[in-house]
């Protein structure tokens, strides 16, 4: 399963200095771990839980489950019968036990450059305790759901671990998704309380985020099910009352209180508030609830097997599927792939661009960076705003070490070239990471190139909302990389490819990925709807749990992931991978971006479909696409020559910037109806790639 030696040629390695401080410094390091954390995971996943705090201890088997559908109803118990609080765990101890109290948890970095401030451990832990009897006075208590839709402000961590202190059931909505979609979300997870904020800018727009909520709260009770309260925070309309205590030390040396006051009028100038609904009714102010809350708040001794928080996927057909976590597993596999994903030491400081909204900032924002007392940046901005160089700039203001980010927002800026990085240092930067999506190896070279210097491994990690935390990922200083390429298992995954019909293939091989046992952090439920759940991952290969993803497994035993199986397209008896195809298409100096669909095809059964968004200044003409094609043919081989090749300004991609390759998919075919686009971010695109479509094969 894993190579008795990583491979020495074809591969990058980690720098000598990088690899002497490192958790993990060797692949034969690696590899005795991830025997022992596959062999012995009681023993090894035991270690990790001996740096947390137990109320009591666990009972029975440390890990039992069940993933064959053929023997009963699937199960993942971790630690059964032990008692914790994850907020606890993450605040409290880092306080009290590790003195980390006066350390910065996070930076926040406003949409506006300068709009800006600096948050304690101390501080944090202060207004998550206020938060949390904010919370006991409005009847919420343990297993209680509580929905939140917020922008990427620190009273979201407030409020997501002010639930999780006195037990209650966070349920997080995007902050870009519809009312619809958060109508959706309340009612399948039965939330009794919805918190949320005035509004806030992403760039130059303005998101009214309070009338999309009360907009929600109408269809709720349109559809017979009410929520009795909203709580509402001043996010633009009035800021900092909820902090209006004095700063810790490091915060006044990071934004000084005279010159923050400055920034943040000019930014008020500039953005006048919205117009805010209010019914005296249902709302509720957050700055009037919690000035006068108590600062002591009690934890809430829950189960290991207790809901930690619903989180909602979905998929092209269907409603969303409310994933469930729960404590303990989920916070000993977040706090262990965090420090060994980006071998965090206790003076880094950490960016993850995503939003909380999503898995990867509920994981890799709060929970696992504050499981190891870590500091971080909270960015609510755009990587474009207000020039292209933001992300750069923000990342020599905070002496970024560790920056992790998705490959769309990567693709985005290679666009501009080098020129806007080159603007500044980074010499800060020690780990990049990458993650949503496979990353073709054009962009992992830039990344890896120009940003990195050559001088930062490049950490692309694979996992979903289901698996909590990374499954596929290289560590920094172990693992040889390969562009593009995950690599290898992290400890405790044991991931097979099978073949249509459920055989697992050995050696270079290319199918189905799947996984033939549990970690911690893996996802135990559909809410509500366990047969979902079984029939969703179960099913199709009993005893293995389906990531519906396709995979190739190199000669040297590296994992590459292919996208998803509904991206793979058989043309003419042969297997492609779309992202594949995309990567070639890339390749080409003059593309930016593209995405990959099937369309039928009377002989083939299947032909490639291609978009291309160009670079500035760049024509799309017959000589450019005859480029393209041969680019493809010879990258891939002559069955992978696309069919049609759609100059495409602009693809249509949802609000965390994923392309919408069933909307593409739908474009292709000149089917008009496109089915649930609430999710799309500029739903202008649609039009002008209907406009532009390929009517005949090029």
């Amino acid at each position: 399963m894993i190579p008795d030696k990583a491979p020495g040629e074809d591969v990058l390695h980690a720098s000598g200095d990088l690899k002497k401080e490192a958790h993990v410094p060797s692949f034969e390091k690696y590899k005795e771990l991830y025997i022992r954390s596959v062999e012995s995971p009681e023993e090894f996943w035991g270690d990790v839980a001996k740096d947390f705090f137990w109320k009591t201890k666990y009972t029975g088997k440390f890990l039992d489950y069940n993933f064959d559908v053929t023997k009963g109803e699937i199960f993942v118990k971790c630690m059964e019968g032990a008692t914790t609080n994850i907020c606890y765990n993450v605040l409290d101890r880092n306080i009290y036990e590790r003195k980390l109290g006066d350390k910065v948890a996070f930076y926040w970095e406003g949409n506006e450059p300068g709009d800006e401030k600096t948050v304690a451990y101390r501080e944090l832990l202060q207004q998550v305790c206020k938060f949390a009897n904010v919370l006991k006075s409005q009847g919420v208590k343990k297993g209680d759901r509580v929905s939140i839709y917020m922008p990427m402000v620190v009273e979201l961590v407030v409020a997501m671990l002010a639930c999780a202190r006195i037990g209650a059931v966070h349920s997080i909505v995007f902050a870009g998704f519809s009312a619809e979609s958060l109508c959706e979300r309340i009612i399948d997870s039965q939330c009794c309380i919805l918190i949320t904020a005035d509004g806030f800018y992403r760039g130059d727009k303005l998101i009214n985020l309070k009338l999309i909520a009360d907009e929600a709260l109408q269809k709720c009770r349109d559809k017979s099910f009410t929520v009795e309260k909203c709580i509402m925070l001043k996010h633009l309309t009035k800021e900092d009352e909820a902090w209006s205590g004095s700063l810790s030390p490091p915060a006044k040396r990071a934004c000084p209180d005279l010159q923050q006051e400055k920034q943040k009028e000019r930014v008020r100038k500039v953005r006048p508030p919205p117009q805010v609904p209010w019914n005296p009714e249902v709302d509720l102010c957050w700055h009037s609830l919690i000035g006068g809350a108590s600062e002591e708040c009690e934890p809430v001794w829950c189960d290991s097997e207790d809901p930690l928080f619903i989180l909602y996927t979905s998929g092209s057909t269907g409603k969303p599927k409310g994933v469930l976590h729960t404590v303990s597993g989920y916070m000993l596999y977040t706090a262990a792939t965090f420090k060994m994903v980006f071998d965090y030491h206790s003076d880094d400081v950490y960016w993850c661009t995503a939003d909380i909204g999503w898995i990867t900032g509920h994981s890799y924002i709060t929970y696992g960076p504050l499981a190891n007392g870590a500091t971080s940046v909270l960015f609510e901005g755009l990587p474009t705003y207000p020039d292209v160089s933001r992300m750069w700039e923000i990342v020599d203001k905070y002496h970024i070490s560790k920056f992790y980010t998705a490959p769309t927002a990567i693709r985005l800026l290679m666009k501009y070239g080098s020129e806007p990085v080159q603007k500044y240092k980074r010499t800060s930067l020690k780990i990049l990471g990458t993650v949503g999506e496979p990353i073709n190896p054009e962009a992992w070279q830039w990344y890896y190139s120009v940003v990195g210097e050559k001088r930062c491994p490049v950490v692309d990690t694979f996992w979903q909302t289901e698996t909590g935390g990374h499954v596929m990922t290289p560590l920094p200083a172990a693992t040889p990389m390969k562009p593009g390429s995950a690599t290898f298992p992290f400890f405790g995954v044991v991931p097979a490819i099978l073949n249509e019909s459920g055989e697992e293939l050995e050696g270079p091989s290319e199918g189905y990925l799947v996984f033939k046992q549990p970690w911690p952090g893996v996802m135990r439920t559909v809410y509500g709807n366990h047969e979902r759940f079984e029939t969703t991952y179960f099913k199709k290969f009993p005893g293995f749990y389906v990531t519906g993803d396709g995979c190739r497994r190199d000669k040297d035993g590296y994992y590459w992931i292919t996208g998803r199986i509904d991206d793979m397209l058989n043309v003419s008896g042969h297997l492609l991978s779309t992202a594949e195809v995309e990567s070639a298409l890339v390749e080409h100096e003059a593309v930016a971006e593209a995405a990959v669909v099937g369309r039928p095809h009377p002989v083939k059964g299947e032909s490639l479909y291609c978009f291309v968004t160009l670079n500035d200044g760049i024509n799309y003409n017959q000589k450019l696409e005859g480029e393209l094609k041969k680019q493809v043919r010879e990258k891939i081989g002559a069955i992978a020559t696309p069919d049609y090749i759609q100059n495409a300004p602009s693809l249509p991609k949802t609000r965390s910037g994923k392309i919408m390759r069933r909307v593409l998919r739908k474009i292709a075919c000149n089917e008009r109806d496109l089915g649930d686009v609430s999710t799309l971010a500029d739903s202008s695109v649609i039009e002008q790639l209907f406009d532009n479509r390929c009517c005949t094969a090029v």
